[in-house]
């Protein structure tokens, strides 16, 4: 058995252990085990990855595997890495382990809930690992289904609208990814679903680009929370329980912009050259909206919210930016907010589970009754703003030099207008800081409240050091990134 389908099948050994567990220490037990071993294999396959790279391997994915599944339709289960691949894998596997331990405290029906955990994350890690066009479709639908429970059945507040709009909008997504797909696998001439294939074949008709580009950077950019279709994130994360909006901020919203690199600008680089225009403009008002809305927020989670709109907003206008330094930038912003925001909705999490309000207005004085709580918050926020020595200052200076990197006026008007973020994300951000941290207790009942407990300092401890250590030695990861975004890149400026 290929080494990366164990991404897919230790979630289906979870699943049959979670259905046969009885009790919470059993529960627990699955879960710990289960993502323990997938964080080891997210370590394995990234050492593995160095180490063939390192003896010379140029193959453009590595420990490649197929095995025919519709043979009419050419759909195979095709697995295969690159170094984007294995980032994001390194990624799902920090966020289950660390949401794992963030949901310790879960009494609702836990063990439905962490069957559907684990059923979403066995999606997003097919996902990734998958390069045959269908398969790689069938895991998104598959991560995309369980959030509806999980946001409609554990979440809080108008949890069942927010379920219902996100699995409308998502749905509706992927209505038009599936056209998408369709149109790229007839367009090529209906003999493969590989996407290696079929990016060597060159042969899909610019018309056709031009209908299938828009339909499917479209289709994967909803999730990406693209403008003006993100309205379902901020209803999505403020409903979602902390582990979910953990999963669903961090690892779920970046199978769109995954998914708009590998395959809208990979297979149909003519009309991505052609109509980057219309999507840069889209991204550029993400970028910004997203952050002057987060600015008038009161609720902790809208604000976390509206905050993942700005920066997966910048994923997706780097990578439109069409050069290895921007899309490079992508990938690391990718990771760099998929940590931060998964540390943020964990704080938000454990401090709405002590004071039971995420209302800005009614918080105040966190300082001085769990120091611990908000010192993370406070390092979880200069991440956010783009501190030099954590992970959001390299991922963004990298994308703004690369996009700064195109000559023509449009491109760097957008530039500039896109590094304008920066300063409202301080704004915000400080404010923030200041308003719940410091000053007087709102409420005196919040003197008696306690500060987190070993489980929740773990799992923060956890998210911390990844965002540290991805601002401080940024280079072997930005070095294994660069490589693999070079054959798509080359697409697009052939």
């Amino acid at each position: 058995m290929n080494f990366l389908s164990l991404f897919v099948l230790v979630p289906l050994l979870m699943l049959a252990g979670l259905w046969m567990s009885k009790g919470i220490k059993a529960i627990r037990g699955v879960m710990v085990t289960g993502s323990t071993v997938l964080l080891g294999l997210a370590i394995a396959i990234t050492c593995m990855y160095l180490n063939e790279r390192g003896a010379g391997n140029t193959a453009e994915m590595l420990f490649r595997a197929d095995t025919m599944w519709y043979a009419p339709l050419h759909i195979a289960y095709s697995v295969g890495v690159d170094g984007i691949s294995v980032a994001m894998l390194l990624l799902s596997a920090i966020i289950v382990f660390t949401g794992t331990f963030a949901s310790w405290q879960m009494k609702l029906q836990t063990k439905e809930y962490f069957l559907w955990f684990t059923l979403l994350s066995m999606g997003v890690f097919g996902f990734f690992i998958c390069i045959d066009l269908f398969t790689m479709f069938m895991f998104y639908e598959i991560a995309l289904i369980p959030m509806y429970l999980l946001i409609g059945v554990w979440g809080s507040g108008r949890k069942e609208y927010a379920a219902m709009k996100l699995t409308l909008m998502l749905m509706g997504g992927s209505a038009f990814l599936l056209i998408g797909i369709l149109g790229i696998y007839f367009g090529s001439g209906a003999t493969t679903m590989n996407l290696l294939e079929i990016a060597k074949l060159h042969n899909i008709p610019f018309a056709q680009q031009c209908i299938w580009f828009p339909l499917t950077f479209l289709g994967f950019g909803v999730l990406g929370a693209l403008f003006p279709f993100h309205t379902w994130s901020p209803d999505g994360h403020a409903s979602a329980p902390t582990a979910v909006s953990m999963l669903h901020a961090g690892v779920l919203m970046k199978l769109g912009g995954y998914g708009c690199f590998r395959i809208a600008m990979y297979l149909m680089p003519d009309a991505a050259k052609e109509l980057s225009w219309i999507f840069l403009i889209l991204t550029g008002i993400s970028v910004v909206y997203g952050a002057f809305s987060a600015c008038v927020q009161t609720d902790l989670k809208y604000i976390n919210a509206y905050s993942s709109v700005s920066h997966c907003g910048l994923v997706l206008f780097a990578i439109l930016m069409m050069n290895q330094t921007a899309s490079t930038g992508a990938v690391l912003q990718m990771l760099s907010h998929g940590l931060m925001t998964a540390l943020f909705f964990a704080l938000i999490g454990m401090i709405y589970g002590r004071t039971h309000t995420r209302d800005v207005r009614e918080l105040g004085g966190l300082m001085k009754i769990m120091p611990f709580l908000s010192v993370c918050y406070v390092i979880a926020g200069l991440a956010n703003l783009g501190l030099p020595g954590l992970s959001g200052f390299v991922a963004e200076m990298t994308i703004f030099v690369g996009s700064f990197q195109n000559f023509d006026a449009f491109h760097r008007t957008m530039t500039i207008l896109a590094t304008t973020s920066i300063v409202i994300t301080a704004v915000y951000i400080l404010r923030l800081v200041g308003k719940i941290l410091y000053g007087n207790p709102v409420n005196e009942e919040h003197l008696k409240l306690t500060d987190a407990t070993w489980d929740e300092r773990f799992a923060v401890i956890c998210l911390i050091v990844c965002v540290a250590g991805l601002g401080i030695a940024p280079f072997w990861i930005s070095h294994m990134i660069g490589d693999s975004v070079l054959p798509v890149v080359s697409q697009l400026i052939r």
